[in-house]
């Protein structure tokens, strides 16, 4: 008889099985040499804080796309009072804009609490895409002077996009804040 024929019929373990710690953590030294002067200008080191909670970020979220519409509305009103040969213009419609600045106020706010993820200062990553991510949305505008669009026009929509960059920005960083590190809230919890 094996030595391990008695286990077999001794029935179920009553005592939990022991799972294995994993180490599930990413860190910096896990990329590629070539991509750590990236990670380190942008700060991206994976020692996340706690995301903001959900209640904070729906709100956030609502205050940026109203924010957003407000002030494009207000700017498409300023636009056309200081420059009256854009009125009329296709893109100054209500729905027209607002369409774009929902889905693009959405995707920001879907990213805040990603960008929480990947660093220990998410507002500073945040700032920087914002930035990024504001101008490459001014290729469009770009695209639709080249093609004629009055230049007065294209001025307010570059000015819309600002605005929309601005008012979701700060909506979401001072709305809906990260909170602690991970692990100083468990320390604090194993307390």
């Amino acid at each position: 008889m094996s030595v391990f024929a008695p286990a077999l019929f001794q029935g179920p373990s009553l005592a939990k099985p022991e799972t294995p710690k994993v180490r599930s953590t990413v860190n910096t030294e896990q990329f590629p040499e070539s991509l750590q002067p990236v990670l380190r200008a942008f700060r991206i080191d994976f020692k996340p804080l706690t995301p903001p909670s959900p209640i904070r970020l729906l709100f956030a979220t609502i205050v940026a796309m109203a924010g957003s519409l407000l002030a494009d509305w207000l700017l498409v009103k300023l636009g056309t009072h200081v420059f009256p040969s854009t009125r009329g213009f296709v893109h100054f419609q209500f729905d027209d804009y607002a369409r774009l600045t929902i889905i693009g106020v959405a995707i920001a706010c879907a990213g805040w609490p990603l960008v929480t993820t990947l660093t220990s200062q998410p507002r500073r990553l945040f700032l920087q895409a914002a930035v990024a991510i504001t101008i490459v949305l001014l290729a469009p505008d770009a695209y639709i002077w080249h093609n004629g669009a009055s230049g007065k026009a294209v001025f307010v929509l570059i000015w819309m996009h600002v605005a929309i960059a601005i008012v979701t920005y700060n909506s979401l960083v001072h709305l809906a804040p990260v909170g602690r590190t991970r692990r100083r809230q468990r320390a604090r919890h194993a307390r």
